[in-house]
């Protein structure tokens, strides 16, 4: 508003001005470069982003989710575009024309507008929120709110009582999102993938141990009253609190405008009656990205559960305690439990330990006790002792080493087919996971498993009919630049979201396939899997029925798989 100098969401209570003293920005950080103050009533700082204008710029969003994870501290434009592979030019036209304002503009009001949050949702004493919203300084911080609102930091917070942190030292915020939100399908998906001892999803919320920059913390989220989840989040630096609070929005894709996204995938007949009966299902995110690819390369051919249990055996055998570095006592009885048994074998006992006898993290949730293995960690260990083939544990060690010598394999690139040739360079890495880790780590709209047959399946026609994985691919055109959430709809209509492995078998899998008839007689459950049982059932029915007594004996299991 003109006449005020004061800039307000479209649902802010005060009564609308008129016309002629209203001035209209494509994001908060045009208005807030062009002079104007956020509104002290509707907070624009709570608002999630907006989100019309992603897909139409793929560029600015990965730039956008650089500058979110902290792309711009401590370097320069010219080296956020280097990275995008995009001249310097080239990216700021891109943000005036998308955003209204520059790279800079746009990180220094993330910036405020997350001090401004922290100071009306939580009792940090001031030096802490400029600490935690990035501030070098509290010079500087005084400075930019003196300028920005006329008026010192403290005025803004409203109430008395003392600025602390939570009883256990952590941070509750409030990370809203857009409506609708399907969060039991949300929370589904993260629980059948949760990792033992770094994950766990329980009682409507999802909880998690994190490390950033060496240090280690929890966070638990859950929802919370109106259109917003409620993180908690405890860690030792509060510097880490703009990184932590990014990766959570990109874990639970809070970004995202369901009714932008549903409209366009609408237009499809297909997938016109899917999004009106889910039209809150989001892409699922990923807390880390070489956790990620660890997690898919152990999935390749098990289920969803099985590959659950081998990384938690990874994660009990070569993960960081939560507390810090490993204590001499814990040391000492995780070398007597090894004793003449395996790593894998001393690693259960040790759980069980755990299980029975440990103490639950201070403020923390019971069940989380390790971080995920870093690359570092992997690179040289000896993971065929965890139940692995040796194929697949070279695989790991090969991935971890090649994100050793190239920490930025999973951020954003170019393009997405860039990105999916990058990833395909990984060891045990095909089509079908480049695809799915692009979706989910480096957040692309359009990233599209076509290969996969749980896909192909939804695609079937009336006579039953599968598509071609090219054939799935033309079709798919339509969906641009949203084909990973046409492909979430898809899978949740055939009830496999939640229990479907994380690659098919053909996806540069260290493991051997089976032979089809050993597959009719086992419980496996990937895609792969379930099409060459189905294939067995039927040759066996057509030979008179399986033998005697086949029914009742027990699922041969695939070769290296751990029984």
């Amino acid at each position: 508003m003109t006449s005020t100098g004061i800039y307000c969401r479209p649902i802010c209570p005060t009564r609308t001005p008129k016309r002629e003293n209203l001035v209209f920005y494509p994001s908060a950080a045009a208005a807030q470069e062009a002079g104007f103050r956020p509104c002290l009533r509707c907070r624009p700082e709570s608002a999630p982003d907006i989100g019309v204008w992603r897909g139409t710029s793929n560029t600015v969003s990965r730039a956008l989710a650089l500058i979110e994870k902290g792309g711009l501290d401590g370097t320069d434009v010219e080296a956020l575009a280097e990275r995008l592979g995009v001249g310097e030019r080239q990216l700021r036209r891109l943000f005036r024309r998308h955003l209204g304002a520059s790279p800079i503009a746009v990180a220094q009001t993330r910036r405020v507008l997350l001090a401004k949050h922290l100071i009306h949702e939580t009792r940090l004493p001031m030096s802490e929120v400029a600490l935690a919203a990035g501030f070098g300084s509290i010079r500087r911080f005084n400075e930019t709110f003196q300028q920005l609102f006329g008026r010192p930091p403290s005025t803004l917070r409203r109430g008395t009582g003392a600025a602390s942190p939570g009883p256990a030292g952590e941070v509750a915020i409030l990370l809203p999102y857009r409506p609708p939100y399907d969060w039991p399908a949300m929370l589904a998906f993260l629980r059948a993938r949760a990792i033992p001892g770094v994950e766990v999803v329980a009682r409507d919320g999802y909880a998690r141990t994190i490390e950033v920059a060496g240090a280690h913390g929890t966070v638990a989220v859950r929802p919370a009253t109106g259109n917003a989840l409620r993180a908690t989040i405890q860690f030792p630096q509060l510097s880490a609190l703009p990184t932590i609070v990014a990766r959570l929005r990109r874990v639970f894709d809070l970004i995202a405008d369901p009714e932008v996204i549903g409209a366009h995938l609408s237009e499809d007949p297909r997938l016109a009656p899917l999004v009106a009966a889910r039209p809150g299902l989001r892409v699922a995110g990923a807390w880390d990205g070489f956790e990620l690819a660890v997690r898919a390369l152990l999935g390749q051919q098990i289920t969803v559960a099985g590959a659950a249990t081998l990384a938690g055996r990874l994660v009990a055998a070569y993960g960081k305690p939560v507390a810090g570095a490993w204590d001499g006592f814990e040391l000492a009885v995780r070398a007597l439990l090894g004793q003449q048994i395996t790593v894998a074998g001393a690693a259960t006992l040790a759980g069980r330990l755990v299980a029975a006898y440990g103490k639950p993290l201070a403020g923390g949730v019971e069940g989380l006790s390790h971080v995920f293995p870093g690359p570092e960690r992997l690179a040289d260990a000896d993971l065929s002792s965890l139940g692995l083939t040796r194929a697949r544990a070279a695989a790991l060690g090969s991935l971890a080493r090649a994100v050793v010598a190239d920490p930025q394999i999973f951020g954003p690139r170019q393009s997405l087919d860039a990105a999916v040739l990058k990833l395909r360079a990984l060891p045990g890495i095909g089509e079908w996971t480049a695809q799915y880790i692009a979706m989910r780590e480096m957040r692309e709209p359009d990233a599209f498993p076509a290969a996969d047959l749980g896909l192909m399946r939804a695609m079937a026609d009336r006579k039953g009919r599968r598509p071609s994985p090219g054939a799935l691919l033309a079709r798919a055109e339509r969906w641009r630049p949203w084909r990973a959430y046409a492909a979430q709809h898809l899978w949740a209509s055939q009830g496999m979201s939640y229990d479907r492995g994380e690659a098919p078998g053909d996806d540069r899998s260290p493991l051997r396939p089976l032979h089809p008839a050993r597959l009719a007689a086992g419980r496996v459950r990937t895609d792969g899997d379930r099409e060459a049982r189905d294939a067995g059932a039927a040759r066996a029915a057509g030979r008179g029925g399986a033998r005697p007594g086949r029914a009742g004996r027990r699922p041969v299991a695939a070769r290296g798989r751990p029984r």
